[in-house]
């Protein structure tokens, strides 16, 4: 499989999230050429504040590989990661993280700051945005304009 592919099963996992009037985010870990982990965002049916997709999907793959330790992995994502869940993915040793739309409010892979080039932090991941980013972006630019849309009509 090629990177977009395991986008694509990343978005998979948001159109889950938005099926479920979630935030459409989701995220899979890869390992050796093996979707090992799958995760959609879920805060508000969890009653879990980090319940985000990168995090279920980091639980999914620990459980999976039985290690909370994931060396070697890669991250795929379909938001720029927040520093929450850039804090689980320098703590679980992700090697990788791929993302694909920037978030301009909370993203911590550049966007509002870098996380994962701050040298005093002890693990680093390489980084790669905006891969399928229109796709990613559109999916959530859709989900919040309805959201705004049944607000308005309330």
């Amino acid at each position: 499989m090629k990177d977009e592919d395991y986008m694509r099963a990343a978005l998979e996992q948001a159109r889950e999230a938005g099926s479920l009037d979630e935030v459409p985010v989701g995220a899979v870990v890869v390992c050796d050429g093996q979707i090992v982990g799958r995760g959609f965002n879920q805060p508000i049916g969890r009653h879990d504040p980090t319940a985000h997709a990168e995090i279920m999907a980091l639980r999914d793959a620990a459980r999976n590989l039985a290690n909370y330790r994931l060396p070697g992995c890669e991250l795929y994502v379909t938001l720029e990661p927040c520093a929450m869940c850039t804090g689980a993915i320098m703590h679980a040793r992700i090697a990788r993280v791929v993302f694909g739309a920037r978030d301009p409010k909370t993203g911590v892979a550049g966007s509002v700051l870098d996380l994962f080039a701050e040298p005093r932090l002890n693990h680093h991941a390489t980084i790669e945005g905006g891969l399928l980013a229109d796709e990613c972006g559109a999916m959530l630019s859709s989900f919040f304009a309805g959201r705004r849309g049944r607000t308005m009509n309330a």
